[in-house]
Order: structure tokens, then sequence, then C-alpha cells
């Protein structure tokens, strides 16, 4: 007969690895025309999407990439691998946003990541037609492909957990334009009460097992410990050599408490081996890689989208009513004071018009690009939309010290809004006017960059913190704004008006100049002459630059 006994025992079991998220996540402050590409909710578990490349002319061969956006969970590695899997052996690199999560499953991605010799970026993707999330969507079906996009780099972030996963990269991109943080790793362990049934017996006066089972286990409780155990530094110590990366990120991570985030410097992350170049994701996923011989693996054709003729189809869009906000997101075009007293010396301005979404850095990048070292004013006009772009929208306009104004422009002859409608000398013809412009929201934040920023009596600017309240404050003392105004903000749960006396004295606004300080036909008599005037030729009528994006 074999006695039975019921043995009680404490055991630590369900040891987990969850990294605190302590990124500022933006919110989306958006505007009443801007209803496509929502901000994704960053608590939301990370999803994988093969997005085709929307460039121009690119079809019937282009780019394409997996779109991994969202918290690192438990579940992720099983998506990912099954992504994989549905690609059979075409290889895919991954553009990857994510302010982190579970540390485990970030590691088994990399290891999936490496095994099958993968490429990864920071970034994300600005989906066209049908969007994550869409039910029954088949706008893009005719194309060949469910989802079709654009990818870019401005306002992506990957924090916390996610360098881990970018670690298993093959090449691993970053940029300038991103952003990478990590900080110390917070360990939740959980205790249960487990119940055994063990069967034995007794051979020559000494227990011998026959057999061990759980019978019952109970949460008894659980805590949280915030500095990272020898257990856990060995596991990524192994992890990082495995990957080729130097293991100073482990110290960079222990040196940086939990509640905060370290941000690391591209330069830093070339000597730690987190990343391979300084490239970005245009690296990866510019539909240039689709014209070389031999195309990169990431190029798909299509032989449905071939345009008739060889020659590459031109969506036209509809022409716009003057100064309505643009649908697809804040334009930038070069304007041209029209007033026939300044001639052949006129004023010149960007007028920056519309919702602000994640390709409003880019555009304007590119624009300031066509420029080369001219500094032309920004006039803006904009009910607001993402904060985030707002904020890399505001630093470019501060690194390269541009004048702001909030105003509207009036164009003479056509509007860019029209496709047919060309510019003359490297500009469109118009008038600047502070008349019923608005800046709202998140532009009232990209306005906080300009050098000199004027808020003319009857234009109207209108902010409030969208609940970022820390990513705000950083951003305004950045801007060398007087904390005055956060506290204006502060009590505020609501967008006001505001007012000119306290946008003043706090710099949000430098003067109460209206927009034709910066634009008006008379500043190019003055002395020294600003340098946004420019003498065309009447002889001259050709396009010296792009004068939209």
């Amino acid at each position: 007969m074999v006695p039975r006994h019921r043995l009680h025992g404490w055991a630590w079991w369900s040891l987990r690895l969850i990294c605190l998220v302590s990124l500022l996540v933006v919110a989306r402050a958006a505007s009443a025309a801007e209803t496509k590409n929502a901000e994704p909710d960053p608590d939301a578990p990370m999803r994988f999407l093969v997005v085709r490349s929307n460039a121009p002319a690119c079809e019937p061969t282009c780019p394409e990439w997996i779109s991994a956006e969202g918290a690192i969970t438990p579940k992720s590695p099983a998506l990912l691998k099954a992504a994989l899997k549905t690609l059979g052996r075409r290889q895919l690199p991954i553009v990857v946003n994510s302010p982190g999560g579970d540390v485990d499953a970030a590691i088994a991605m990399g290891r999936m990541i490496r095994k099958n010799k993968l490429d990864i970026a920071v970034g994300r993707t600005w989906f066209v037609g049908c969007e994550p999330g869409a039910k029954n969507c088949k706008e893009n079906d005719a194309r060949g492909s469910h989802y079709i996009g654009n990818p870019y780099v401005l306002g992506s972030y990957c924090a916390s957990a996610c360098p881990m996963m970018l670690a298993g990269g093959t090449k691993r991109l970053v940029g300038p334009l991103a952003y990478l943080g990590v900080h110390q790793i917070t360990t939740t362990v959980v205790q249960m009460n487990v119940r055994y049934e063990v069967r034995y017996r007794i051979v020559k006066g000494k227990k011998q097992v026959i057999s061990k089972k759980i019978v019952g286990r109970k949460n008894t409780g659980s805590y949280k410990t915030y500095e990272m155990s020898k257990a856990v530094e060995r596991k990524l110590a192994t992890y990082f050599k495995e990957m080729g990366v130097d293991l100073s990120v482990i110290e960079t991570m222990k040196s940086t408490p939990a509640s905060e985030i370290q941000q690391i410097e591209l330069s830093d992350m070339l000597a730690m081996k987190l990343v391979t170049s300084e490239d970005a994701a245009d690296l990866l996923t510019n539909a240039r890689l689709c014209t070389l011989e031999p195309l990169a693996s990431n190029c798909r054709e299509i032989p449905a989208n071939k345009p008739a003729g060889g020659q590459p189809a031109v969506a036209k869009a509809a022409p716009l009513p003057q100064n309505t906000q643009p649908v697809d997101g804040m334009r930038f075009v070069v304007v041209r004071g029209s007033n026939p007293l300044c001639n052949p010396d006129c004023p010149e301005w960007i007028f920056a018009n519309g919702a602000i979404t994640p390709q409003t850095p880019q555009k304007l990048s590119q624009l300031l690009a066509t420029l080369g070292n001219r500094r032309l004013p920004v006039v803006i006009n904009s009910r607001g939309g993402d904060l985030f772009s707002a904020l890399a929208a505001g630093r470019i306009i501060h690194e390269k010290k541009l004048d702001v104004a909030i105003g509207r422009t009036d164009f003479v002859g056509c509007d860019p809004a029209d496709q047919t409608c060309l510019a003359r000398d490297g500009a469109y013809s118009g008038l600047s006017v502070d008349v019923g412009a608005d800046c709202d929201s998140a532009c009232a934040l990209m306005l906080a960059g300009g050098a000199r920023r004027f808020v003319g009596p009857q234009a109207r600017l209108s902010l409030y913190l969208m609940g970022q309240k820390q990513l705000v404050k950083a951003y305004l003392d950045e801007m060398a704004i007087s904390p005055r105004l956060f506290t204006v903000l502060e009590g505020r749960s609501a967008e006001r008006e505001l007012d000119p006396d306290v946008m003043l004295q706090a710099g949000l606004t430098t003067g109460r100049q209206s927009v034709d300080a910066l634009t008006g036909s008379s500043i190019c008599k003055s002395a020294p002459k600003p340098d946004n005037c420019r003498v065309v030729s009447s002889s001259d009528a050709q396009a010296e630059a792009p004068a939209k994006l």
C-alpha cells in the first residue's frame, strides 16, 4: 500500500517582465475636417499589416513593408509569426512605432526577426484608402493590395521594450528625426499558493517520490520592483550579445528610473551598435529600390497596375474653394505679394493652410529644402490637428529661425488647390490678411516655434493642454516661453481664445503686429531689407523652385 499525502508549500510563479510605458504619447486634437488616419490608441496591442507604397509612378512594381504599431503584449510574437507565414519566403522590412510593453515578447520577436534576416526601422505609415480597423473596406482591392500607404519618420518612436525588438534586425535604422528611448525595467512578481499531491513509498526507512502533481493554486497577491535583478540583467546581456549590440545599452537602462525615459542620441546608438547606420526608414521603403537591378527583396510587381501606354497614371484632385482647409492635411505654398506698388522687389512667404497631420513636418521640410538658404516667414491658418506633428513642425521652424504669423492668403489669378494653377517665378501670387484667420489647438504650438510670432487684432489664437501637460510644458520650456502660459493653460479643460496681453507677457507672441509686418508691400523699402524680399525681372517667366507641397 502506498501512503498518500498532500504537500502544502509557497512558490513564486509567473514572473513576467513588463516595461512601464512612460513615453508621453500623443493625444489627437482632431479638427472637424480631419477624419482619416486617426491617431492610434497607444495602449492598443501591436498589429502587423503588410503595406504597399503609394509613391507616385512606382506601379506596377512597388516596395512593400510590414507596419508594426502599438504596445508589445505577450500575444505579439504569435501575431508576427502569423504575418510572416502569410508572406512565405518574401522578406519585407518592418517599420515599427511602439511605446514598449512586454520584455519577453520583445525579445522573442527580436529573435524571430533575426532568424528570418529581416531589416527593421522606426517609423509610421500614413494609410491611403483602407485603414486599420476598417470593416469591409474594398477601396484598394483594384490595386491588388488591401493596405496602401506612405512611410514617414517624424513623430515616430520606439521606447521601453521596443529597442529590444529593434535589436533583432539585420539592418537597424532610427534616423535623426525619430525617437528612441529606454528606462529601467519593472518586474511584476505574482505570488501563488500552490497545492501539490505527492505519491511516495518508503524504502528502508527513506521516502522515495513516485509522482508529484499540482492539484490547486491560488493567487495571493503581487508586487512590483523597479530595479533590474541579476537574473533579468543576465537575460538581457545574453540577448544583446546574441544580436551584436554593445552592453552599454543595459547601463543606460539601469541608470534611468522606470518613471522616466532616456532618449538615446543617434551617435550613441551607433556606438552601442543598436543601429547599423545613420539612415532612416526611407532606406528600406523608397520607391527607387524597385528601379534598381536587381530589385530589392521587398519589391512586388502587380501587372494589372501597369498604366495604359506605359505611362504613370496621375490622379487629378478637384480644386478646393479659396482658403478651404484641405482635407488631406496642411498644404504649404510659396506666395509672392501681388501689390503692384512693390514691383519688382516684393515680399514672399510660405502659406501653411489646413489641418496638421503626421505628414505635415515632412512636407514642410521638403519645401524648405527647395528654398535653400532663403528664410521666408510662415503665414499659418489652421484649426489644429495632430499634437506630436505640430511639435515636430514647430521644432523645424525654430531650427530654421523662421518668423510666423497667423493669417490667410487671398490668391490672385488662380488657387494652388487647382492642379492647373502653376507658379510663376517660383511663387504663387496673392495678398495676406488676418481677417478670419484661425490658429487653434496644436496650431498654437507650431506657432510657438517661430523666431518672431505675430497674432494681429483680427486673427484668432486658441489653445488648451489636450491632456498632455508634461509634453506641452517641456516643449514650451524648449521654446523659451514663460511658465506663466502653462499656468494659465493648466486651469483650462476646453479650448478658449487666448488674451493678447497674456500671449505677449508669456512670450507666446513677440508682438501685436498683424501679418503685414512680415508680408506687407512696403517692407521691402525698409532698411535693412528683410530676408524674404526678392527682385524678379518682368521678363523672367520661369519658376525657380517647386512652390507647393
